[in-house]
């Protein structure tokens, strides 16, 4: 006869309950029994019955067994180590999934490994750099404003104390003449003529590439079939000498 499946709810019947009770008590504390012999491990089973009684085993003694737990406890508390290794362990392990994934974000803006994206992420990755490239051209521009700025006030300051020098050696005080305004614009001119001139020296460089890359190619006429049109000799055209009568 095949037994069913006990179902997991209070026995309504008190008999039936309580001859459930006496042998499920007396095969848990067989099982204690056996699991301190034959694993060598300290147990201790307390049970109360549903009338009060009281029921134990222990394989050395239940007040000794019950003060280990107590300790045990204390030690294991939320501020022990096995608790902090834990925690740390669960924040190494996220941490290292963040870092793989921030890697995979780098390679990605770097150009690699995009055989797996879609369109979709292509496009937010074009999104995402020009938006970093706004972000870095607009940082330059600052850096150059302030610079610019920077200069102007150390300009400042030197002509302040150039203007403090002249008053005490009794020269009269410098002015921006339009001498000093022609000769910026002579350094301007300067600048934009020397730019204009290496712009032309690439551009010539460029067109004598492409120069004696035309020169390589041979122009004159052979005889002869096409792969020995190098080893065939070159045939000229004489015209016979003239007859005198």
């Amino acid at each position: 006869m095949v037994r069913g499946k006990t179902q997991m709810k209070r026995i309504e019947n008190a008999t039936s309950r309580q001859v459930t009770f006496s042998k499920r008590r007396n095969g848990l504390l067989k099982k204690a029994f056996e699991l301190s012999v034959l694993c060598d491990a300290e147990v201790a089973l307390i049970v109360f019955s549903p009338r009060g009684k009281l029921y134990e085993f222990s394989s050395s003694s239940i007040s000794k067994t019950i003060e280990r737990y107590e300790k045990k406890q204390k030690d294991s508390g939320p501020g022990s180590k096995g608790f902090e290794d834990c925690t740390q362990n669960d924040d190494s392990f996220s941490m290292g999934k963040k870092i793989e994934q921030l890697e995979v974000s780098k390679r990605k803006l770097m150009g690699e490994c995009l055989e797996t994206c879609s369109i979709d992420e292509l496009r937010k990755l074009e999104c995402q750099l020009d938006r970093s490239l706004s972000r870095i051209r607009a940082r330059k521009t600052q850096l150059f404003l302030d610079q610019i700025e920077r200069l102007r006030q150390e300009e400042k300051t030197l002509m302040e104390e150039n203007r403090k020098l002249r008053e005490k050696c009794g020269l009269e005080p410098w002015r921006f003449s339009s001498s000093n305004k022609k000769q910026q614009l002579l350094d301007k001119t300067i600048v934009a003529e020397a730019e204009a001139a290496a712009g032309e020296e690439e551009e010539e460089e460029e067109e004598e590439g492409r120069g004696s890359s035309i020169d390589d190619v041979e122009t004159e006429l052979y005889i002869g079939p096409a792969p020995d049109r190098r080893a065939a000799t070159k045939t000229t055209t004489c015209l016979p000498p003239p007859t005198h009568y």
